[in-house]
């Protein structure tokens, strides 16, 4: 009992401090304790299994960010939380978490002394930091990385109808490319004349040349030919099977040919790519209607400060010479500032993709530049630096990485994928071009057929030769203009 007293009452005087500690805190910063609470649970059961299994405890830093940390029910998750998990579970070691007291990912101050998460590990208030923490030679020189556990690069976020240009007067011709319509253009043509000549090769469909009118003429032939296009029946009517097989090829042609037409149209329609005239940085100082910056203090603003390239340099000009106009102090408000005014973000592209993720009317710039990775920062020293690469080479290799990426990426967008519009490409109808000339090939084929069958009984009547039969047909088919003209010269003469 003696013993059993002066235990209780440390119990007891340990659990009023922490009870008046909390309450300062939550009227200093509610969001804080409430980050510092979860962190406290977090670490709370990994310290209860790493003592049972005599495991180290390494003191984690973090920056709230989403999705890699946030803070929900009073408790922390993220992705940076779910690798973390993941590698206490391969290295063995518990770990606490706490959010950075300042706010900032590290960069060196008007004292010389480092900020941030950088400086806890300096300073050894944390073992490591994980967190989106670009992997600089800046801070390279004064922690140790990891090997990165996401790549990225620096983009530029915009909302689509801020720049949104007028559409071309011939925007209708955009779903297909120039040799896509040079193609179509091309078997319209050949269709036709395909259709005037089989018309009149096969007797089924002329019979007698020298007393009937044949009504598949080249100008009927064409008007034929749009009238599919159009998804209209025109006259004349095929009626020999040679000429029903070459209608029949060039509807199915068509047809699709539409189909994919309005569907790429739609998706034109619906896209924001091809009324985003900024693809690239040169594009993004050349305009004068949308200001741009960047995190005040990141990586990236250090990255166009210290470029040689003329293009990142005028970028860097812009940026310092409004500092307290275009720079922004976090990632929210980057993004909250793009929605509701003319502004274009520049950041880290993996986060610019969550945004453009989560709000659909934003949308990233094509060009990414300066690739670079997040990677773990550890003390120089540290014994855990490569048992830690290690860790994210395996969890890389073994697909776990790519499975946290996709789990906190997710798109809400129903229409994400549109915007990767592009006009469609002669490959993409190769089949269908083909198609297109095997059935004009056996409608040719089908109209010889015909007319050697002709020839033939004809020749058995008449007592000639098959051969000649046949040329004579041909020549009379093809060459009746001429021959209708000089009957009618002649008759002419007779008749004066």
């Amino acid at each position: 009992m003696d013993k059993g007293l002066p235990f209780a009452l440390c119990v007891i005087t340990a659990m009023l401090l922490l009870r008046e500690s909390s309450q300062t805190g939550e009227k200093n910063d509610p969001k804080m304790l409430a980050a510092s609470k979860a962190g406290f649970i977090l670490c709370r059961g990994a310290d209860s299994r790493g003592t049972e299994k005599g495991f180290p405890t390494l003191t984690v830093t973090t920056i709230l960010e989403d999705p890699y940390v946030m803070v929900r029910n009073a408790e922390l998750e993220g992705y940076c939380l779910d690798l973390l998990k993941a590698l206490a579970a391969m290295l063995h070691f518990s770990y606490k978490v706490k959010v950075v007291g300042d706010g900032q990912y590290g960069a060196v101050s008007s004292s010389g002394n480092w900020t941030g998460m950088i400086g806890e590990i300096l300073r050894q208030e944390a073992d490591i930091a994980v967190a989106p923490l670009t992997v600089t030679s800046a801070r390279e020189e004064v922690v140790s990385f990891t090997t990165p556990f996401l790549q990225t690069g620096i983009g530029i976020l915009l909302r689509k109808d801020t720049m949104a240009q007028e559409m071309s007067f011939f925007h209708f011709l955009a779903p297909f490319s120039k040799e896509t319509w040079t193609g179509l253009l091309f078997a319209y043509v050949l269709t036709c004349f395909c259709l005037f000549l089989v018309a009149r090769l096969s007797p089924c469909e002329w019979n007698e040349p020298k007393n009937e009118e044949n009504h598949f003429t080249f100008l009927n032939s064409l008007w034929f030919g749009a009238g599919a296009l159009a998804l209209q029946g025109v006259t004349p009517r095929p009626k020999a099977l040679s000429v029903r097989v070459v209608a029949a090829v060039w509807w199915l042609f068509t047809i699709a040919l539409l189909a994919a037409y309005i569907a790429n149209f739609t998706a034109l329609l619906s896209s924001g790519s091809e009324q985003l005239p900024i693809q690239t940085f040169e594009d993004l100082v050349k305009q004068r209607k949308l200001e741009f910056g960047t995190l005040d203090g990141s990586s990236t603003f250090y990255f166009f400060k210290n470029s040689k390239n003329p293009i990142h340099q005028m970028i860097y000009e812009y940026m310092d010479k409004r500092r307290d106009h275009v720079l922004v102090k976090t990632y929210q408000e980057a993004v909250q500032r793009v929605m509701e005014s003319n502004y274009a973000f520049i950041g880290e592209s993996i986060s610019q993709d969550l945004a453009a993720a989560r709000h659909c009317n934003l949308i990233r710039a094509p060009e990414v530049i300066g690739a670079r990775g997040y990677g773990i920062a550890t003390t120089q020293a540290s014994q855990w630096t490569k048992k830690l690469s290690i860790a994210v080479l395996k969890l890389r290799e073994s697909g776990d990485l790519d499975y946290l990426r996709n789990k906190w990426w997710e798109s809400s967008c129903l229409h994400k994928s549109r915007d990767r519009w592009s006009p469609l490409e002669p490959q993409a109808l190769g089949g269908l071009f083909l198609t297109l000339a095997i059935g004009l090939a056996l409608g040719v084929i089908a109209a010889v057929v015909e007319l050697s069958n002709k020839s033939r009984h004809a020749a058995g009547h008449a007592k000639k030769s098959c051969c000649s039969v046949f040329t004579e047909e041909m020549c009379a088919r093809l060459r009746i203009k001429e021959n209708t003209r000089q009957s009618q010269e002649t008759s002419g003469r007779a008749n004066a």
